[in-house]
């Protein structure tokens, strides 16, 4: 059985837009949401709609909470738990200062009863499937982190993701995945893999390790194709003909692409912020990139944006095709 490919939830950048870009060429088996905060959706937040849009495939989709308070977390599980989704995961792993900070993100690992009480009682609410991503933890205690996942386990989760860095490492460090394979030997759940998966030939020899699904980041924002270029190394390994799919990559017409979905499936607060999150990894296909980068950054709108991707294609028209 081929393990499932699944979209990691990312600030700013795991959107419906890139959803969307992802979806057209071919898509994975699972899409998680940027995270989405328990106290601004329970709140009623402004954008809450757009972060809760569940395209271009619900029936892929988990919704990630993050947040410090069990009972907004646990109300806002309920409200997305009544949407069209594939499940809801809980946010055990951000650790951004700023999230670390309120006590959400990582800093729920601080305490096993604590996390365990917060899984226990969202369980309560949730009919679908229930998951948490998480790090190693706030240090490299092997036996810690086996102690918090059981109690995970123990109150109702379905399935963990571990992320194998601590708190501090952030992305210094590589990611130690014989960490995933000795925590899925301890547990009961699947345990999914996340980190450091840099193409699709990666993709696949971590698929083809000790865990039970393989998370990707940035690299499926700098390659939107990454799931599909995997499937087709995939069945040209196995000697599939038949299984091959054929897709071409035209790098120019695929940034245009995301800048139109990114009109139609976000609000223009979020334009900028969001064009600047994708072409910062986007552009490191091209050659000079990040001359391309500091260009793309002083824009303030798509239009500009636009001129200035085209304009670049103009000038390195050889680049177009990757």
């Amino acid at each position: 059985m081929e393990k499932p490919f699944i979209l990691a939830p990312m600030a700013e950048l795991s959107h419906r837009a890139l959803r969307e870009l992802i979806d057209e060429f071919g898509g994975c088996d699972c899409y998680f949401t940027e995270m989405i905060s328990a106290g601004a959706l329970v709140g009623g937040g402004p954008f809450e709609d757009w972060y809760v849009d569940n395209g271009p495939c619900p029936e892929k989709l988990v919704y990630q909470i993050t947040g410090a308070d069990i009972e907004q977390i646990v109300k806002a599980a309920a409200l997305l738990d009544s949407r069209d989704c594939a499940g809801i995961d809980i946010n055990m792993g951000c650790c951004a200062p700023l999230i670390r900070k309120t006590g959400a993100g990582i800093a729920w690992m601080s305490s096993i009863e604590r996390a365990g009480e917060l899984v226990e009682r969202t369980r309560r609410v949730v009919k679908r499937r229930l998951s948490v991503k998480l790090r190693l933890g706030l240090s490299e205690d092997f036996d810690y982190l086996v102690r918090f996942c059981r109690c995970l386990e123990e109150r109702g989760v379905d399935f963990i993701t571990l992320h194998p860095r601590t708190a501090s490492e952030k992305f210094k460090r590589s990611a130690r995945w014989d960490y995933v394979g000795r925590l899925r030997r301890e547990l009961g759940v699947p345990v999914a893999g996340n980190g450091d998966i840099a193409g699709a030939a990666e993709l696949l020899r971590r698929a083809s390790g000790s865990c039970d699904a393989v998370m990707v980041g940035r690299a499926a924002v700098r390659c939107p194709w990454i799931f599909a270029e995997a499937r087709n190394l995939r069945a040209e390994i196995a000697g599939d003909a038949a299984g091959r799919g054929s897709f071409s990559v035209n790098v120019e017409e695929t940034g245009l692409r995301f800048l139109e979905l990114l009109t139609l499936w976000q609000p223009s607060e979020f334009h900028i912020s969001r064009a600047r999150r994708f072409f910062a990894f986007f552009c490191d296909n091209l050659k000079w990139g990040t001359y391309l980068k500091n260009l793309l950054n002083r824009e303030e709108s798509l239009a500009g944006v636009e001129r200035v991707w085209r304009g670049y294609f103009a000038e390195y028209g050889a680049e177009n095709n990757e």
